[in-house]
């Protein structure tokens, strides 16, 4: 029985059902050996170009680039668009603290608004009024691997000569008018978290989908040198010639990475097969006004990154997490809204009512979903589900 069935026996066994667990493969162990091997631990090596060359081919991107963070590829995307201070950008407030730092660590300020209460994600209709002389870009936020509506977005940005930077942590595999997340704005961030749906550990991904940010991407990316031309063999040695800094993971990250790519397909098939269950599952439960499900609107085809429902007030919320955990399910929450977290309110500024984002940081419940996750877990979490809210 190989490393990867005993593992996900265990998981099975075990009388908590986990929120996530990671899945991997045995190339992923043969791919580490091969990287130990070659002696070339550090960033670019041979995996890294791999993951380079199939990530492009997979999203059409112009130029990928491996980084050690999502956080770090959003940082370099707010370096790259030039943001200075003062300047602001749009952003939804119902995300991770990284969609925001990138912009405040350049001196710039993130403008909150409100999310749509179907998708989770920006709500764009709101763009326009957020928008002001000072605006420098949108940050868009791809909200449980379902797309935000890029379309609307992308025009207005358009209008307004702005930059689109696509937050798609949440999105490796998800796709909007058949186009992947990730490559519908200038630039893009992938994330490759332990938590999310293809794991390194820790990593990230930046797609460049304008040839003019290239250069000055692998620069930054080198601390600040030509380094990238030096491998590729364009100049004979390399200089500093820039700001930058290190954002390169080990070879090792990225020979554990390129399984996990070649099995994208595989692992978000698996993952979707449970997603629908849940959502076939709970209808009467929504139909009965218990809860809420998931919307994806039908431009979109998503990942299956996340499951969650929407109960009808905080002190339901918080009464089931206590309940499943009770019963042996790990159900979490999400996000605490950023516009009203400490460096939220010191760093950034609203525009318009954010009580959509209020009411669903409140009422949200994400419930365990993972590649190896057999159909009886979900039978069970649904059947507590059920009886927590017929009973």
């Amino acid at each position: 029985m190989s490393a990867v069935l005993k593992m996900n026996e265990a998981i099975q066994k075990n009388d908590l059902i986990p929120f996530t667990r990671p899945c991997f493969s045995e190339n992923a162990i043969r791919y580490l050996i091969q990287s130990l091997e070659s002696n070339h631990l550090q960033g670019d090596g041979n995996f890294t170009k791999k993951c380079h060359l199939l990530l492009e081919e997979i999203t059409g991107a112009q130029k990928v680039l491996l980084t050690h963070s999502c956080t770090a590829s959003l940082e370099m995307a707010a370096f790259l668009i030039d943001l200075k201070e003062g300047d602001e950008v749009v952003m939804p407030s119902y995300t991770f603290s990284s969609t925001a730092n990138a912009v405040v660590l350049r001196g710039a300020i993130p403008v909150f608004i409100d999310i749509r209460p179907d998708t989770l994600n920006i709500d764009e209709n709101l763009i326009e009024q957020a928008i002001s002389p000072k605006t420098k870009a949108i940050f868009v936020v791809h909200y449980a691997g379902v797309s935000a509506d890029m379309e609307t977005i992308n025009k207005i940005a358009k209008r307004h000569n702005l930059f689109v930077v696509e937050d798609a942590a949440q999105g490796v595999g998800s796709y909007f008018q058949n186009k992947p997340l990730g490559t519908l704005g200038h630039l893009g961030a992938y994330s490759f978290h332990a938590t999310k749906n293809i794991i390194s550990g820790e990593g990230g991904a930046l797609l460049i989908n304008d040839e003019k940010f290239i250069e000055h991407a692998e620069i930054m990316r080198e601390k600040g040198t030509n380094r990238s031309q030096f491998l590729r063999g364009e100049i004979d040695k390399y200089t500093w010639q820039d700001k930058g800094s290190s954002y390169l993971p080990s070879d090792l990250v990225a020979a554990f990475l390129l399984s996990q790519l070649e099995e994208m397909g595989e692992i978000n098939k698996k993952r979707l097969i449970i997603w629908d269950m849940y959502q076939e599952s709970l209808e009467p439960l929504e139909r009965d006004n218990y809860l809420k499900r998931p919307f994806v609107p039908s431009d979109c085809s998503h990942n299956a990154h996340i499951y969650y429902v929407l109960v009808n007030s905080p002190v339901i919320r918080d009464d089931l997490l206590k309940y499943m955990k009770a019963n042996g399910v790990q159900c979490t929450s999400h996000y605490v809204p950023l516009h009203s977290s400490p460096a939220g309110l010191r760093y950034g500024k609203t525009s318009g009512d954010l009580s959509v984002t209020n009411e669903v940081a409140d009422q949200i419940v994400r419930l365990p979903l993972w590649a190896g996750m057999s159909s009886d877990r979900v039978v069970e979490i649904v059947k507590l589900l059920n009886t927590y809210f017929r009973a």
